[in-house]
């Protein structure tokens, strides 16, 4: 049976059970409750897991050693999903200290498995909502990674950020413009258009296209910009019109050059 299949008091309870299990586990330095949740079918099962090491890790500092102790020998465990937790639960915890599970990441970037990688993605996402500083500092060392899945999963986990700070995020972003692989290229459009919707992003995010020098990405960008102001249109500050008036206005019309028809 899974989480959501339970009433709302048996899920709060279970919850708690969870949550007791867990903190067992690491007075306990034992792991198996911890591999038992961590590995579940269920990813609500899995979540509140690893929201709980979280939560432990902020309440009782002191257990922190023990906490990141028990997910380095998981690190490596045999089912992906337990791997995919433990840098679920990194994440948790670097979005306060980033120092203490960077090593999480460098290593998880790399796992055979897309469910591992992917969660790098989450992780970098909400850590670098909430503790943008190092997590950036951090991804900028794989911008230009030789494996392109790496470029390509930095540049998707920075994306977040972009959507309250663009400014934090632009710069890296131009430094993929370049890029030669397809994937990549894809990735990075998107999370253009992802930010630029958002509210007083538009600005900040056209008056940055300015300056790159890859004209091709720029007009696809462009070109994305505008078409999400379509599918999001009941979550854009602009509707499409608008997002088109303001593209030929700052960009086009400044630029001295006509936009592709």
């Amino acid at each position: 049976m899974g989480f959501y299949d339970l009433n709302k008091a048996q899920r709060l309870q279970l919850v708690d059970e969870i949550n007791v299990a867990i903190r067992a586990d690491i007075h306990q330095t034992t792991s198996d409750r911890i591999i038992a949740y961590f590995s579940d079918d269920d990813t609500y099962i899995r979540k509140i897991a690893y929201q709980a090491i979280g939560k432990i890790a902020a309440g009782s500092p002191d257990m922190q050693p023990k906490i990141l102790t028990l997910l380095d020998e998981l690190l490596t465990f045999n089912n992906e999903k337990v791997r995919q937790t433990v840098i679920n639960a990194a994440g948790e915890i670097g979005m306060k200290e980033f120092g203490n599970v960077e090593h999480f990441f460098d290593h998880a970037l790399f796992d055979e498995h897309h469910a591992v990688r992917n969660a790098v993605i989450g992780s970098v996402k909400k850590m670098g909502e909430k503790n943008p500083e190092p997590v950036l500092q951090w991804a900028r060392k794989y911008l230009h990674h030789p494996d392109q899945e790496v470029r390509r999963e930095i540049c998707h986990g920075i994306e977040l950020r972009g959507r309250t700070h663009p400014q934090d995020i632009l710069p890296l972003l131009k430094e993929l413009q370049f890029d030669k692989t397809a994937r990549v290229k894809r990735t990075l459009v998107h999370v253009l258009g992802q930010i630029a919707y958002k509210k007083n992003c538009l600005g900040m995010v056209v008056e940055h296209l300015k300056t790159w020098d890859n004209q091709a990405i720029v007009r696809q960008a462009l070109d994305e910009i505008i078409d999400v102001h379509h599918r999001y249109k009941d979550f854009s500050v602009l509707n499409q019109e608008q997002a088109i008036a303001y593209i030929d206005k700052h960009y086009w019309q400044e630029i001295q050059r006509e936009p592709l028809a």
